[in-house]
């Protein structure tokens, strides 16, 4: 059962504490209100703190809606489910609470008061939480409280810390001799309450500063060079995808969140992934909010977990002067607008709000997102004044603006941060500082086939290094293949957990398995499973293996789903113009030493050119690594390489030498036939052209065309730039 410390009422320097204890049908003591049970009882008594008088104590039992009751509560309170049947729900017995509390103020001669309870769980994790699941208003008076053990360590600084007190410590140290036994559950706690409050002002104590709750969460931007302590922050994760900073705040109503302190989680494609970071306003309230672990919003339950200031800024802080003026507008609803034609302008976008849901500010309120370049990502940000015209705008969700639909959601300041960072730290075609060159051992090639010759290693830990897995293989390291240690990469080109190991035959890779098999690495127990280099390959390239088999790799040309990576003695080299076409996160860091690099020899060795053409393509949807970091290094090449390459025999990595057009704005099931159409008469080829698809494996609406000669190319942007094909109207611009 959960017990409610009694909480005593009064307003700011009023003259009457309200000494209140209530009890749950669950857990009690410092458990109180962690396990969502419902309350079941409240016991009060007005004190008058000038005359040193008190009113009737009064006892009144709450209708709970599950009235099953835990042991402990019907051992301790001695109350029944029966005898609760026939009393009063919480919104009955709360306004009948008012009504008494103010009869016994007129008796007294008083006119204000103040809650004052044995600790925060009654007010913080019973009450509000309940009342807000319930949805009815709690009274003012609930908004302000004293917390008597605060009060009572202030007043007698020798004894116990305020989280050891109890009613019963306080009545010990004080010498109050009071037999709990004597008296009904909850009289007693409240008579030894006001007992015990008589004794502070018999010191002279004085009842000035309360505790106060929050009566709602306040917006704000949040800045990188902000300090965020750590213990103030959690993160709560299982959230419904549609949730908004108002319900996050809502369901650790009673606690009281930081301005701004709530922080939506972003998936690599912009949308909210399930989990949120929120910031308190000291670690008192942070560690009740863990104690909501697995409670319910909804009919789901969310998890709530420590986390860091360093998380939060980064999901929350912003460095952008734009963004920091269109959040300085205090207590506005956000709204995200997404899907927007690229030539939508902010007139197009009041017009489509119409009158009545107007803008904050008119333009002012309105914040477009865009790519470093200045073009449009088709997402916007937008400020209501009030929650109604908010509500009005959300009833425009999938409506027609031009020829598209427009999603709209509800948004948060650290959303719109963490949106713009992305956009504009991530370019969609970012360029490289220098030139490069790939560089590869003598040709080999990577095993295929049935023949389980090779390991899976999960579970890694995600700073593992390659010689961190050979220190792990032991005595088995000297049976892997050459260039047989190949690590997974994540969608973000970061370590996955796991790699694949080429071992020199089936039976070394099964004596491996064996021996290393759940071994620890670090702080980590790793698995290692026997399998394929067919099974292998899938992975590399970006399919998953599971207990059903094998799923393809999310991209759907067919060159980038080979058997195997042959070996060509063809040399090829990357223009640089080309690997400007790619991300960063593909050209993977070499892996020896500054020292070892000036050692090797001066002849540069190419990449196969197969194989270059599926690593770049690759790469470009799916940035997991087809070959080991081990095999493959990227270094800055001087300009008399790059000449040398430019001049030696080779098999360019673009089907043909000429001049690139980008292309953007295409409906997402154009194909290679209808682009050839749309450039009629350029002398393009099918195999000129090079669809783009996102990291889903779906079209991104754009696509690469290598024109025979750059005048060719710069005809075909003047005379073809903002032309339709099919529906839409593309963008051509030269790379």
């Amino acid at each position: 059962m959960q017990l409610f410390p009694p909480v005593v009422m009064t307003a700011s320097h009023s003259d009457s504490l309200v000494v209140l204890f209530g009890a749950t049908a669950g857990a009690y003591g410092a458990k109180l209100g962690s396990d969502e049970r419902e309350l079941i009882l409240l016991v009060w008594q007005v004190v008058d703190l000038q005359n040193k008088k008190v009113g009737t104590l009064h006892k009144s039992l709450v209708k709970a809606d599950n009235l099953d009751l835990s042991d402990q509560c019907r051992e301790v309170s001695g109350l029944t489910p029966e005898g609760l049947g026939k009393a009063e729900p919480l919104d009955r017995v709360l306004q009948q609470f008012s009504q008494l509390v103010s009869s016994d103020l007129k008796v007294l001669g008083r006119s204000s008061y103040t809650l004052c309870s044995d600790g925060q769980l009654l007010i913080r994790q019973v009450l509000h939480p309940e009342t807000s699941k319930k949805n009815f208003l709690l009274s003012d008076c609930f908004y302000s409280f004293y917390d008597l053990r605060k009060e009572f360590h202030t007043c007698y600084p020798s004894s116990a810390a305020v989280k050891d007190q109890t009613i019963k410590t306080m009545a010990e140290y004080l010498g109050l001799g009071t037999d709990e036994a004597e008296e009904d559950f909850g009289v007693w706690q409240v008579k030894t309450m006001v007992a015990i409050i008589f004794s502070m002002l018999s010191e002279d104590h004085v009842f000035t500063e309360p505790e106060t709750v929050k009566h709602k969460y306040e917006t704000g931007p949040c800045s990188k060079s902000e300090t965020v302590d750590s213990e103030t922050v959690i993160r709560a994760r299982g959230l419904p995808w549609q949730s908004s900073d108002q319900d996050i705040a809502r369901f650790f109503k009673g606690l009281n969140i930081a301005k701004g302190g709530v922080a939506l989680c972003l998936n690599s494609q912009g949308r909210r992934n399930g989990e949120a970071l929120v910031r308190f306003v000291n670690s008192e309230q942070r560690d009740l909010a863990l104690e909501r672990h697995k409670h319910h919003m909804g009919s789901r339950y969310i998890e709530v977990y420590k986390a860091t200031g360093e998380e939060f800024l980064k999901i929350a802080g912003g460095t952008s002067n734009e963004v920091a003026q269109f959040l300085s507008k205090e207590n506005q609803v956000i709204i995200r607008m997404r899907g927007l034609p690229f030539t939508a302008t902010q007139e197009d976008v009041l017009g489509f709000l119409g009158p009545e849901c107007p803008v904050t500010g008119g333009k002012e309120g309105l914040l477009f997102v865009k790519y470093p370049d200045g073009r449009p990502t088709g997402d916007a940000f937008v400020l209501f004044s009030c929650e109604e015209y908010a509500q009005n705008a959300l009833k425009k969700h999938k409506e027609i603006l031009g020829k598209r639909y427009i999603e709209l959601f509800r948004s948060t300041a650290a959303e719109v941060q963490q949106v713009l960072n992305r956009y504009m730290s991530t370019p969609l075609i970012p360029t490289l500082p220098t030139p490069i060159i790939p560089v590869m051992p003598p040709p080999y090639t990577i095993a295929t086939g049935s023949i389980r010759d090779c390991v899976r290693l999960r579970g890694l830990p995600y700073t593992a290094g390659i010689d961190d897995i050979l220190e792990f293989m032991g005595d088995a390291t000297g049976d892997i293949k050459p260039h047989g240690v190949h690590m997974v990469l994540n969608q973000q080109g970061r370590p996955s957990g796991d790699a694949f190991i080429q071992m020199k035959s089936a039976d070394k890779a099964f004596m491996v398995a064996q021996k290393c098999h759940k071994k620890m690495m670090k702080d980590r127990y790793v698995e290692v499973f026997q399998c394929s280099g067919e099974e292998m390959n899938f992975v590399l390239m970006g399919g998953t293996l599971n207990r059903s088999g094998l799923s393809p790799p999310p991209c759907k040309l067919p060159c980038l789903s080979p058997p195997a990576y042959a070996a060509f003695q063809t040399a090829a080299v990357i223009p640089a113009e080309a690997a400007a076409l790619y991300q960063p996160q593909a050209l993977l860091p070499s892996t020896r030493t500054p020292q070892a690099s000036a050692a090797a020899p001066p002849t540069v060795t190419y990449y196969p050119a197969q194989a270059a053409q599926l690593y770049m393509n690759y790469t470009a949807y799916y940035p997991s690594p087809p070959v080991s970091p081990t095999t493959v290094g990227y270094i800055a090449a001087p300009p008399g390489a790059v000449a040398a390459a430019a001049t030696a025999t080779h098999t360019p990595l673009l089907p043909q030498p000429g001049a690139l057009v980008r292309m953007q704005g295409l409906p997402y099931n154009t194909g290679m036939k209808e682009i050839l159409s749309f450039f009629q008469g350029y002398q393009l080829q099918a195999d000129s052209i090079l669809m783009l698809y996102n990291f889903s494996g779906q079209p991104s609406g754009e696509a690469l065309v290598t024109f025979p000669s750059l005048d060719l190319a710069k005809q075909a942007v003047a005379e073809r730039n903002g032309q339709l094909l099919g529906s839409r109207c593309v963008q051509l611009y030269l790379v």
